[in-house]
């Protein structure tokens, strides 16, 4: 497989289908969760892939190291809520 942009990315692709996913189910929470709980399931979700193609664009392998362990951070976010 020939990778040319973070979007070839198997990690990548599974962390967009994990924030289209949260897009879908957040629009089914109640209406007092609309603000606060929603809004840190969005950007947590977002996190994950942003963090992702901001690593691959780094120029030295251990920033994008680093960019990879925020983005599991994301991740693991996101399950704790």
């Amino acid at each position: 497989m020939n990778i040319r942009t973070f979007e070839d990315l198997e990690v990548w692709k599974k962390g967009r289908d994990v924030r289209l996913f949260v897009q879908t189910v957040v629009k089914k929470f109640p209406a007092e969760e609309k603000f606060a709980l929603t809004l840190q399931i969005r950007k947590s979700s977002r996190s994950i892939t942003n963090n992702i193609a901001e690593g691959y664009g780094r120029f030295f392998y251990q920033e994008n190291i680093q960019f990879c362990r925020i983005s599991r951070g994301s991740l693991t976010e996101l399950w704790t809520i």
